[in-house]
């Protein structure tokens, strides 16, 4: 194989990794933001299939992908309140409430959609302005022709619906406002000692609310993508687990924002190799299965929680609802 073909490749698996690591990202900056104030989701799942649904029904009714983006973050949102309420307010167990919200998620997308449009739970196709188109950057097709590094910001940095780039600087945002900002040092407070912030007058109860619905935010967004960036609508459980490899990869970054991206973009590139690689020859010597690239970022998924439980610390105060001493 030539370097021009090799380079393409290339091009075409990087581009791949970006655009199947966009919604990985948004799940587990949403976690990321949740866990930090000490509120576990494992709801993300859940929660990025509702917004995905809605997101379609507003954007095929309006003709508006944006008015879907909204409608999408909205129901995200009123989910993430519904887990706040069980596991703030009633101090309920927040796994369980999580696994609620996917359940109730899971089978109001197939009543619902079967219910209003007869096609098994799906919605119909979006067309027009309904979904989102690609963006090209500037000068991106006059620096094509530069060797390298032309090809690569025309053909991966170039070309993304407008939720990739929203994704991307959504990193360096939480970032700037966990470890920048007043009420990024009082929301992660808020997950290791919540019984001293509270003595020092800040509401626990409020921060712990704001990262949930912070959280539903961006699983609305995430789930806006699937449905009308990266499909032409909502499929039956087309979140496909994705939730679950975000946390994760939440737990490979050990919380943190940047790190967060790279470990998306791992599962992201090894999503990308089952789709354009399904069938790998090694060194003509026997030939990798579809069925085993497609696992990988199940495995690499299980291989992470086996091995990485143990060293990542998450927020002292996780999981454990605050009971404000009198």
């Amino acid at each position: 194989m030539e370097f021009a073909d090799i380079f393409l490749q290339l091009l075409l698996t990087m581009d791949m990794t970006v655009r199947l690591s966009v919604v990985l990202l948004l799940a587990c900056l949403a976690g990321l933001i949740s866990e930090r104030a000490g509120i576990f989701d494992i709801g993300l799942e859940g929660k990025m299939l509702i917004a995905a649904f809605f997101s379609a029904v507003a954007a095929y009714h309006t003709g508006n992908a944006w008015l879907g983006v909204l409608a999408g973050i909205a129901v995200s949102m009123l989910f993430s309140a519904i887990h706040g309420l069980a596991s703030i307010t009633y101090r309920g167990n927040q796994l369980i409430s999580g696994v609620a919200i996917n359940f109730l998620a899971s089978g109001l997308t197939v009543v619902i959609g079967n219910a209003w449009y007869k096609q098994g739970g799906r919605t119909p196709t979006l067309v027009g302005d309904a979904r989102f188109h690609e963006i090209t950057l500037p000068f991106a097709e006059a620096l094509q022709a530069v060797p390298i590094l032309g090809p690569i910001y025309a053909d991966v940095l170039s070309g993304h619906k407008p939720i990739v780039y929203i994704a991307f600087l959504t990193v360096p945002a939480v970032w700037w406002l966990l470890y920048r900002t007043r009420f990024g040092l009082r929301l992660r407070a808020v997950g290791e000692n919540p019984a001293s912030v509270d003595t020092a007058g800040v509401s626990v109860i409020r921060y712990r609310y704001a990262a949930v619905l912070l959280c539903g935010a961006l699983c609305g967004i995430a789930g806006a993508y699937l449905s009308t960036s990266q499909a032409a609508g909502f499929g039956r459980e087309m979140t496909a687990g994705r939730g679950f490899i975000a946390l994760a990869a939440l737990i490979f970054s050990k919380w943190r924002p940047f790190y967060a991206l790279m470990a998306c973009l791992l599962f992201g590139l090894l999503e990308a190799i089952s789709n354009l690689y399904p069938n790998i020859d090694v060194f003509g010597v026997f030939e990798i299965p579809v069925q085993f690239t497609q696992a990988l970022p199940y495995i690499l998924t299980v291989v992470i929680l086996a091995g990485f439980v143990g060293k990542a610390i998450p927020p002292k105060a996780g999981g454990e609802p605050y009971v404000k001493e009198r």
